[in-house]
């Protein structure tokens, strides 16, 4: 399997790491990634984490921006400002560092969940309360209704 699927929950240690889970280990070991690059969610508490793979689509979009806007410096400013490299070590491990935690609400355990070529972390609560928000407006899709209404 070459893609992160499903998730799943870690408890930090004392020394603030977590385990990445080894569904997760073992897709990073196929794609051949030497360390993992973790970017702030722009509009969610979470970090989204992959490969160089992750940050070289964010190059690629930015590189088709007018260098003089401002949208292209606000965009560099979002992959290469808001974004750090992790390092697995040899036991599968991944500090939870202040520039995670604070973003992310995370304390004690995280919720890793994969989203296909890259993952995200997550404090548990808050992943528990996205999910479902996003059942949510799923459901209501299905039915073709807008948010607010009942399906008749």
């Amino acid at each position: 399997m070459d893609r992160f699927l499903s998730n799943t929950v870690s408890r930090i240690d004392a020394k603030g790491r977590v385990s990445v889970p080894a569904h997760f280990r073992a897709v990073v070991q196929k794609r051949g990634y030497g360390e993992l690059y973790a970017l702030r969610c722009l509009d969610l508490p979470a970090m989204d984490v992959g490969g160089l793979d992750l940050l070289d689509r964010y190059e690629q979009r930015i590189a088709l921006e007018d260098p003089f806007l401002q949208t292209a410096d606000d965009m560099s400013f979002f992959c290469h400002g808001d974004g750090t490299f992790l390092k697995l070590d040899q036991d599968g491990r991944i500090t939870m560092t202040d520039f995670i935690r604070e973003h992310t609400g995370i304390s004690t355990e995280v919720a890793f969940v994969g989203r296909g070529n890259f993952f995200q972390i997550w404090e548990p609560g808050r992943l528990a309360a996205y999910g479902a928000q996003a059942r949510a407006r799923l459901l209501q899709l299905r039915q073709g209704t807008k948010p607010g209404e009942r399906p008749e």
